[in-house]
């Protein structure tokens, strides 16, 4: 119970989570998770990287200025972390759906979500996720053929959860 998206285009898969989630939250459904907002700064900086951690009334940031020449990795570690937390613990809710905005470098790496998304699945809460292509190899290698792949839909996504989450919702 591992879906995934790959969506073209920058923020284009953040956008349809974000949307995914305001859906199923307006249904009722009981989620954990993030949704990432990207808030665009200057036209020479680089965006703010936020984390919304669903059924919290706060966003986290995730991002760090390193100045407008920086080529360095941006995201910060102590922010991602502090999400982790935050989401780890709402799986204690038995929440329908995990929704996490994206198996990205640090998941691959071993790091960021990849032990509360291996939690989730151990205990049965199903997960979806979003994943670019360059880090599709190294998720793939972790969810060991567990994962389905999903159309950048909303209404693909929206078919997914209603298919793969109706026994978390009763």
């Amino acid at each position: 119970m591992l879906g995934y998206v790959t969506a073209e285009g920058r923020g284009a898969a953040d956008k349809l989570l974000a949307e995914l989630a305001d859906s199923l939250h307006a249904r009722g459904w009981p989620l954990a998770g993030v949704v990432q907002t990207n808030r665009e700064t200057r036209p020479d900086r680089h965006c703010d990287m936020d984390l919304c951690v669903l059924g919290h009334d706060n966003s986290l940031r995730i991002s760090q200025d390193l100045g407008p020449h920086s080529r360095g990795c941006r995201l910060d570690p102590i922010g991602l972390e502090n999400a982790v937390g935050l989401v780890e613990a709402d799986l204690d809710r038995r929440p329908a759906l995990l929704l996490i905005n994206k198996f990205g470098k640090s998941e691959v790496e071993g790091r960021g979500f990849r032990a509360v998304i291996g939690k989730a699945l151990s205990e049965g809460i199903p997960v979806l996720t979003s994943v670019n292509r360059n880090n599709l190899d190294g998720f793939l290698a972790y969810s060991a053929d567990m994962a389905q792949a999903i159309a950048p839909s909303h209404d693909a996504l929206l078919a997914w959860c209603e298919q793969t989450c109706t026994a978390h919702l009763a």
